[in-house]
């Protein structure tokens, strides 16, 4: 908005847009999020580090696909075996900002019994964080998806889970940032309907690098729109026998741009 368009106040200057009817978003707890491809539990290192583990351990696509690489743009590796990754977790589930979950599959059958239901295997991570209630404003961030999970539509309905709860509990503002030299999170964010917003230059030392930020953002006002392209691409009839998309969510989000 310029300064031409906006609202004056009674000293004759420009302001926001009044919200008079404002309530602070809610904060949001350890509750799972249930999709039809992935399930989003809350953090536990008792049920998700091992499947993790093993996950992250996977071989990628090529030889620059490597577990140490895949965390290049996330300060670097954090652990260099099964224990240290489970120390890790552990110090994860201890914090509510960052809020993190599991991303866990559920086309795996699902053993139940009267007393325990064993779930599928944990095949990602992501998180809230920066959360902000009186100003409506969070962040997704921490995503790490291991190469079962890469590129898949189970990975575009974890993030779609994450964006529809977090507009449920009142926020008007959601957040991604990621390494401004991250092309894969950069593109990520645009297919998904994020709006770019800028370059923090010099933002932060990572690794004893020097990092700019790139910043984007899907306001409240927009997520209807965002909400309605990814359920069209998710739907089953947006994908053949093998399970190749029909339309791209790339083309249907440009469309709209």
């Amino acid at each position: 908005m310029s300064p031409s368009d906006a609202q004056r106040n009674q000293h004759g200057q420009p302001v926001g847009a009044a919200l008079p009817a404002w309530q602070p978003a809610r904060r949001p707890d350890r509750m799972a999020l249930q999709g039809c491809r992935v399930r989003l539990e809350p953090l536990a290192p008792e049920r998700h580090a091992d499947s993790l583990h093993a996950a992250f351990l996977a071989p990628g696509e090529g030889p620059h696909d490597t577990p140490e690489a895949r965390w290049t743009y996330s300060g670097g590796m954090p652990f260099a075996d099964a224990g240290q990754y489970r120390t890790w977790l552990e110090a994860r589930t201890e914090s509510d900002d960052p809020l993190f979950y599991a991303i866990v599959e559920t086309t795996e059958a699902i053993v139940e019994t009267a007393d325990e239901r064993t779930p599928g295997r944990a095949l990602g991570l992501a998180s809230y964080l920066n959360i902000v209630p009186e100003h409506g404003s969070i962040e997704v961030g921490h995503i790490h998806f291991t190469p079962a999970l890469r590129r898949t539509s189970a990975a575009t309905e974890a993030m779609l889970l994450l964006m529809r709860h977090a507009f449920a509990l009142g926020y008007r503002r959601y957040e991604w940032k990621c390494n401004a030299l991250n092309a894969a999170s950069r593109r990520a964010a645009v297919r998904l309907g994020f709006h770019f917003e800028g370059i923090f230059r010099q933002h932060r030392v990572e690794n004893g690098h020097s990092r700019d930020t790139a910043w984007f953002s899907l306001l409240d006002s927009e997520w209807p729109a965002a909400e309605t392209r990814l359920e069209r691409w998710l739907a089953s009839e947006n994908f053949d026998a093998e399970g190749r998309q029909l339309s791209s969510l790339s083309a249907l989000t440009q469309k709209c741009r």
